[in-house]
């Protein structure tokens, strides 16, 4: 997706340690425009799937994630790190490693919301070493519903998380596969394009 690619290349920051910062326009300020793009392309790819929900994981992946829920016409579940006076009892866990925060979460799904009859679309923001989505599909898993696909905004394809997936047979649509972030630089998976 070429939009998404040259907001990359203009606007992210290429940390060590393998980290790309996005905050201006999607992990803290969002570009709205582009994300309303960004959720259009996630709903033509899974257009023919049925889905019923979409889920996420608060909070970077809800901008994208709302935009496609928005064009499949289906709601948007996103699963809560921290739990809430309000969300006690009846909810579906999995605990999710974050590579950037270097930290495990417990995230939660209220039962009411997700059921067996449902056809679940997972979106992103980053696929790295797969924890996200993982923890994600354990919770549809455990609703009993059927998962349609992931879909990630931005993949590190020099990590390992396609291949997890994709070897526990689910499909994953990524938006921006970057094939190499080293030396300030990002270079894209499939057509090289250099920033430096």
């Amino acid at each position: 997706m070429l939009a998404l690619e040259n907001a990359i290349l203009e606007k992210g920051t290429v940390l060590p340690g393998g980290v790309l910062k996005v905050n201006s326009f999607l992990n803290h300020q969002i570009d709205t425009g582009l994300m309303i793009e960004i959720g259009k392309e996630f709903a033509h790819r899974f257009k023919d799937c049925g889905i019923t929900k979409v889920i996420t994981i608060e909070s970077s992946g809800i901008a994208p994630s709302f935009f496609a829920a928005h064009e499949l016409h289906a709601p948007l579940i996103f699963a809560r790190k921290k739990k809430s006076l309000t969300l006690q009892d009846n909810l579906y866990t999995s605990s999710v490693f974050s590579f950037t925060k270097q930290e495990t979460s417990e995230i939660t799904v209220a039962k009411e919301f997700l059921h067996k009859d449902d056809t679940v679309l997972i979106i992103d923001d980053f696929l790295a070493n797969g924890q996200a989505a993982l923890g994600l599909i354990d919770v549809a898993k455990q609703a009993g519903a059927t998962i349609a696909g992931i879909g990630i905004v931005i993949e590190k394809s020099f990590q390992p998380g396609r291949e997890k997936l994709e070897s526990a047979g689910y499909r994953v649509e990524s938006l921006a596969r970057i094939k190499r972030l080293d030396n300030e630089s990002v270079t894209f998976l499939q057509k090289d394009a250099i920033h430096s």
